[in-house]
C-alpha cells in the first residue's frame, strides 16, 4: 500500500466511502498535480488496468481522494502518491467488494 507523500501527505481524519466505480475512466487535471505545468491539457483518460487509477476508484468523502489500483504493482510501498491510497488492481478490486457507500475510512498516523 502508498500512502501519501511529504508533499501530499494522507488526510487524516474521519472519512466516509461515497462510492465504488469499476473500471472508471480517469479525469487528469494538471491543476491537482504539483509536479505538473498547470499548462498541460486536461484529459480524460480510458478505463482499464493500465489507468492511472487501475480497475477501481473507491471514492472518499474527501475531496479529490480515494482509494485506487495501479498499473505498476512493482511500485506499491516504493513510490509516493498525490495523497490518495494505492493499492494493487487485485487488492483495490477486493476491498470495493467489502465496501458500501457510508462505509467509515479513518486514517490516523
Amino acid at each position: 500500500m502508498t500512502t501519501g507523500s511529504k508533499r501530499d501527505p494522507l488526510p487524516i481524519g474521519s472519512w466516509k466511502v461515497n462510492g465504488v466505480a469499476t473500471n472508471p475512466e480517469f479525469h487528469y487535471n494538471p491543476k491537482l498535480f504539483w509536479d505538473v505545468s498547470d499548462k498541460k491539457p486536461d484529459a480524460l483518460l480510458p478505463p482499464g488496468p493500465n489507468s492511472p487509477v487501475g480497475v477501481v476508484w473507491i471514492d472518499l468523502s474527501k475531496e479529490y481522494y480515494g482509494i485506487h489500483g495501479t498499473p505498476e504493482p512493482h511500485l506499491i510501498g516504493r513510490s509516493e502518491s498525490h495523497g490518495c491510497i494505492r493499492l494493487t488492481n487485485w487488492d483495490a478490486a477486493r476491498l470495493a467488494l467489502m465496501v458500501s457507500p457510508g462505509t467509515p475510512v479513518i486514517f490516523q498516523e
